[in-house]
C-alpha cells in the first residue's frame, strides 16, 4: 500500500499527546488515583506517553501498563495474553489508549479485558485518530484528530518505538 496523504507528522502527534494529557488532567480534576493503559501494540507506546507527559504536568507518577486483548475479541479466538498491567486496576481512574477507533470493537474488548483485572472507579477512552464507522455505540472521552474516512481507506500509524518514526497516514 502506498501513503495518500500525510495526516500527522511528528510535530502535529506530539501536540495532540500534550493536548490529550492535559485534558486528561484537567477533566479527572489532577492524577490521583489515575492510570494508563495501552491496547497493544501501538497504544502501548501511546499510553506511555501520555503518562510521562501527566507526570510531568502534575509532578507524580503516573502508573502506565499495556493490555493485550486477544482473547477478548470476539472476532477471533487467541489465547495469548502479551498484557503488562504491573498495578492494581480496582478503585483506579483507567484511561485505555488506542492509536485509532474504528468500528468500537477493539474498545469494546479493551473494556472486557480491564474488568477482568479488577473493578475500576471509571474507564475512559483516548484516542490519537477517530476515524468514525462505529459499530457499537461507543465513543473517544479525548481524540487527537477526528478523520472522516471512507471503510476502503486505512489509517497507519507509526510510532518511533516500533517503526522508526512519528506519524498518521492514510494508505491507498
Amino acid at each position: 500500500m502506498e501513503e495518500k496523504a500525510l495526516i500527522l507528522d511528528e510535530k502535529a502527534m506530539a501536540r495532540a499527546i500534550t493536548r490529550i494529557s492535559f485534558e486528561i488532567v484537567e477533566r479527572n480534576k489532577g492524577a490521583k488515583d489515575l492510570c494508563v493503559i495501552g491496547i497493544l501494540s501501538r497504544g502501548r507506546e501511546l499510553a506511555c506517553r501520555i503518562a510521562r507527559k501527566i507526570s510531568s504536568i502534575e509532578n507524580t507518577q503516573v502508573p502506565a501498563g499495556s493490555l493485550d486483548i486477544s482473547r477478548y475479541r470476539d472476532d477471533r479466538a487467541i489465547d495469548a495474553d502479551q498484557s503488562d498491567i504491573p498495578f492494581s486496576v480496582t478503585g483506579k481512574k483507567v484511561v485505555l489508549v488506542d492509536d485509532v477507533i474504528y468500528t468500537g470493537r477493539t474498545a469494546r474488548a479493551a473494556i472486557d479485558a480491564v474488568f477482568a483485572l479488577g473493578r475500576p472507579q471509571l474507564i475512559n477512552l483516548a484516542v490519537l485518530i477517530d476515524r468514525g464507522h462505529r459499530e457499537l455505540p461507543i465513543r473517544a472521552d479525548y481524540v487527537g484528530k477526528n478523520l472522516p474516512t471512507s471503510r476502503e481507506e486505512v489509517v497507519k500509524v507509526s510510532v518511533k518505538e516500533l517503526d522508526g518514526l512519528d506519524k498518521v497516514a492514510i494508505l491507498e
